[in-house]
């Protein structure tokens, strides 16, 4: 079968595409001919050797943690599923950008019904990341204001629409590409980071900020004093700081991995409460042009892998 792995660390040339032989369900696997899986950021990073501090992997490695796609075998151990059963799931030790991944059972879902198998591997790990920083982290509830810093990417499509469903004000960054995306998903108003600073574009403080985006020291420090006293920072990027006596909670989170969570999204997602973005879909042959292309901020939502 075809893979897309990495047998060193470097640039997105490191990726190759190899033929490997079909793997096997261990116990308590399945077997997933994949529909398609998605691109994230860190995953660029790992390919670039920059997680390897706490995310040592075992090279060559094969890319990809979103994963839908349908069961094609089902290993000793298993229950709750199988053989044609349509499935999602984040795969923490990869595999997912290949013709068939195998994958633990337990972190697996029924994919959602209303949207196109393969547009169902934009949810977990960029669903999984917006989920606990609105829910869990966020705590977010009707009739806060939010600011989502960085809304036009994956991640902060989902936190938008989360945050919405929550029964919040959405107050979003986002760059002229991206804003009429971010209006669909839901954002109240959209301020255009690269005409004026976001603290030029608030009538008042916010009940909590989410910040998606990497940040220079002197971007995280004008955005801190935005949160009211007894707010909230969450951060799934650059820790934001707020002065010690300005009374705001302030936390960097990583998401983890949560099949009761990645369950809750899908029946947002069947219920028509939130919608996936996919900006595009392409070959796995494509995908060290996809790392390049994300590497350079030019992607937008969701860019899907078929392989």
């Amino acid at each position: 079968m075809k893979t897309a792995r990495i047998h060193e660390y470097g640039d997105a040339s490191a990726i190759r595409y190899d033929d490997v032989p079909l793997p096997r369900p261990a116990f308590g696997d399945v077997l997933i001919r994949v529909a398609a899986t998605s691109f994230n950021p860190t995953e660029a990073a790992l390919r670039a050797g920059l997680l390897q501090a706490f995310l040592p992997v075992e090279l060559p490695y094969t890319l990809g943690w979103d994963v839908a796609g349908t069961v094609a075998e089902v290993g000793a151990g298993v229950e709750g599923f199988a053989v044609g059963d349509r499935v999602v799931g984040r795969l923490d030790s990869g595999g997912a950008a290949a013709e068939y991944a195998r994958a633990p059972a337990a972190v697996l879902t029924a994919a959602p019904k209303s949207v196109p198998l393969a547009h169902a591997a934009a949810l977990p790990v960029a669903g999984l990341t917006a989920w606990q920083a609105v829910f869990e982290h966020g705590k977010v509830e009707t009739g806060q204001r939010v600011l989502v810093n960085g809304a036009g990417g994956g991640v902060g499509g989902f936190v938008t629409q989360l945050a919405k469903h929550a029964g919040a004000e959405v107050i979003a960054t986002a760059g002229p590409r991206s804003t009429e995306a971010v209006l669909r998903q839901g954002a109240d108003h959209v301020v255009d980071y690269t005409a004026r600073p976001v603290s030029a574009a608030l009538d008042g403080p916010v009940d909590t900020l989410l910040n998606l985006v990497p940040l220079s020291p002197q971007d995280a420090a004008a955005l801190a004093p935005l949160v009211r006293a007894g707010g909230r920072i969450v951060s799934i990027a650059t820790p934001i700081e707020p002065p010690a006596d300005a009374g705001v909670s302030a936390m960097h989170m990583v998401a983890r991995n949560d099949v009761a969570h990645l369950g809750a999204l899908v029946e947002l997602v069947d219920a028509g409460a939130i919608g996936i973005d996919i900006s595009a879909s392409r070959p796995l042959a494509d995908l060290a042009d996809v790392h390049r292309l994300g590497q350079a901020g030019r992607t937008r939502g969701k860019v899907l892998i078929i392989p």
